[in-house]
């Protein structure tokens, strides 16, 4: 059975190799590694798809690509419209002028194939619930998937709040201080933790389901203390608004206050 899981993941991989190509080929057209934020969610849909239609299906598995595909659909729109009248995104952009001569380089390795790696990593649920999944939709995998949608929607809503925000502020120092974000500082985040963490715990009743939170715990690490938090956060280095809304709000997970 190991035997067998381990041979869809060097499938994956491989066909993650194509999909980096793809992408990164575009991003040199385009002129743009932005794109890789929208590759992210729209790698997960196709690899539901594959695994959909290439293994043999349960009430288990199809209950798991269905949520990885509805998160991946929504993600992917989401970035999609907000960066189509954007310049490159920042971090991106910082990128292109640190890495100078090795740009091409870099960006295939450290975005595109780096980009691939961890995806493979973090589908290891579905990888797992494709082999070994159940025919049982039981009480367990009902309420995680509950937990599941409060992400998504939290997720949904935090992202709208911010992009309305964005619209209508007067002064880009502004800081968004309401509504989810009176919570935390990153309730996207949080959203995306508590659907990851689900996806993770769906599969651990089924055999060797207890690899597959290396998922969460990877996504986790990445987003509070690499991709995430740290990234976004030093953009605002120097903002007196933000370092006190900083103060008294915690970084991802909501401390839920009613006063002020």
């Amino acid at each position: 059975m190991a035997g067998l899981m381990m041979g869809l993941m060097l499938e994956v991989l491989a066909l993650g190799f194509l999909y980096a190509c793809l992408w990164f080929s575009l991003s040199i057209i385009l002129k743009r590694n932005d794109i890789a934020d929208i590759a992210w969610g729209i790698g997960y849909i196709l690899l539901c798809a594959y695994l959909f239609w290439t293994q043999d299906l349960s009430d288990l598995a199809i209950l798991m690509y269905a949520l990885v595909t509805l998160w991946g659909l929504r993600l992917s729109l989401h970035i999609g419209l907000r960066n189509s009248k954007k310049p490159e995104d920042f971090r991106y952009n910082n990128w292109r002028k640190e890495w100078g001569k090795a740009f091409y380089l870099r960006s295939f390795l450290q975005v595109y194939l780096l980009q691939v790696l961890i995806l493979l990593v973090v589908s290891t649920p579905l990888i797992i619930v494709s082999e070994f999944g159940s025919n049982i939709i039981n009480v367990y995998s009902i309420v995680l998937s509950i937990l599941w949608l409060i992400g998504f929607m939290w997720q949904a809503l935090a992202d709208y709040q911010l992009t309305q925000f964005k619209k209508h502020r007067t002064d880009k120092e502004q800081v968004l201080q309401t509504g989810l974000w009176k919570y935390s500082r990153h309730p996207n985040y949080f959203g995306e933790i508590l659907m990851w963490w689900s996806i993770g715990l769906i599969a651990v009743p089924l055999a060797w389901g207890w690899i597959g939170l290396i998922s969460p715990l990877l996504i986790s690490y990445l987003l509070l203390n690499v991709s995430g938090v740290p990234m976004l956060e030093k953009r605002y280095e120097g903002n007196s608004a933000f370092e006190a809304y900083k103060k008294k709000t915690p970084a991802v997970f909501p401390k839920f206050r009613f006063k002020d």
